[in-house]
């Protein structure tokens, strides 16, 4: 995993453990799974129409979104980017 990915996580599961009010972070996580998901499924559209029909920096930007909202999704499972790093490693062998 990235520094910037592992810092990333980090806050999550700081925010998690110790919610801070006015933290968007802490609204989702207080929100529940299935409004993070809507999130993710949000972000994952603005993906898909930014790579299809904007600049690679509009591109980009929602990539960042989405990844952010799934690593807030995978925290609230009790999951993290671990996980998902080793089901990589176990299909590209």
């Amino acid at each position: 995993m990235s520094e910037t990915l592992n810092a990333l996580m980090a806050t999550i599961r700081d925010r998690q453990a110790h919610p801070r009010e006015g933290s968007y972070t802490c609204q989702l996580l207080a929100a529940g799974l299935p409004e993070i998901l809507k999130k993710v499924g949000e972000e994952a559209t603005e993906v898909v129409v930014a790579g299809a029909l904007e600049s690679d920096e509009r591109f980009i930007y929602e990539c960042a979104d989405l990844l952010y909202h799934l690593l807030v999704a995978l925290a609230a499972r009790g999951l993290g980017w671990q996980e998902v790093e080793a089901e990589l490693r176990r299909r590209f062998r």
